[in-house]
């Protein structure tokens, strides 16, 4: 018994290690939006005893707050006035997302269940386009673009990001419904349902796990993407990692005003990871166990 609580004992310290080695990190970006700028450059750094104040964020979110003033609206936006760009990233990170997910739904599933001539050739063809890297395709996309007016659109970069996610999306929904046994299907085109009925009513809810782990890779990518939108737009809007990219005064990096956009930048994913947090669970133990 000794042995088996020392290897235990063991086991959750080196749990707890390896979540410490990933969260400092994080932690310490968050403290530096805090932070004034005399202790983001303190060395060694300082990682409690510091002045927490907000003006940081109320640059970059044009909010001034204070106990006794309340919320105010800051004229001008402040310095680095962000809320557009964050308001930005959200949609074009959800629709993209949306539209990734029910397009690469329907293409799974019939490359799953149906037998289409050359269907492996066109499965490989598919992972092929992915590996080509983003930055062989963006000067051909921006002369693209150009032709058809869709330059420093939201339209634009949402198809674009769409379609980068797209081969990713159909092969890795393709797998969680080839884990779904076909012989469900079987059953309920003998008792006289539709293939259209069976993929809504029963294929689609049993693979809602897979679903969601898809949708959360296709989020982060987009909302952490910043090669196509500095090619694709100009200036009617930036995302939020083109836009961190501008917090450069004639003294340097505002590390502060960078850091408080990040930290605002981490809190749309964490919320949407939480929302399909259930499914994403059962999409990433689906197909594990074999009956």
């Amino acid at each position: 018994m000794n042995g088996t609580a020392s290897q235990r004992m063991l086991r959750i310290l080196a749990a707890w290690f390896v979540v410490g080695l990933f969260a400092l990190p994080i932690y310490y970006w968050i403290t530096v939006a805090f932070k004034p700028n005399r202790d983001i450059f303190a060395l060694p750094p300082i990682f409690f005893d510091f002045d927490w104040n907000l003006s940081s964020f109320e640059e970059v979110f044009g909010l001034s707050f204070g106990f006794e003033k309340g919320l105010e609206v800051l004229p001008g936006g402040g310095n680095f006035y962000m809320l557009p760009n964050l308001w930005a990233s959200v949609v074009i990170a959800v629709l993209s997302t949306l539209l990734t997910v029910v397009v690469a739904t329907l293409a799974s599933y019939a490359l799953s269940r149906m037998r289409i001539p050359g269907q492996h050739h066109f499965v490989f063809f598919v992972l092929s386009t992915r590996m080509m890297p983003p930055v062989a395709i963006a000067i051909p996309m921006f002369f693209i673009y150009k032709s058809f007016g869709l330059l420093d659109t939201y339209t634009g970069i949402i198809l674009v990001h769409a379609l980068m996610n797209m081969p990713l999306a159909v092969l890795l929904l393709k797998s969680f419904f080839d884990d779904i046994p076909t012989e469900i299907d079987e059953a309920a085109l003998i008792d006289g349902a539709s293939r259209v009925l069976i993929f809504r009513k029963i294929v689609l809810p049993m693979a809602m796990g897979g679903i969601a782990a898809t949708a959360v890779l296709c989020f982060i990518f987009s909302w952490t993407e910043f090669l196509f939108v500095l090619t694709l737009t100009q200036t009617a809007f930036k995302t939020v990692p083109v836009a961190a990219s501008t917090f450069v005064t004639s003294t340097g990096t505002a590390w502060g005003n960078m850091a408080a956009l990040g930290t605002a930048a981490m809190i749309p994913a964490f919320v949407f990871i939480l929302l399909v947090q259930r499914n994403l669970v059962r999409g990433l133990t689906l197909g594990s166990l074999k009956q």
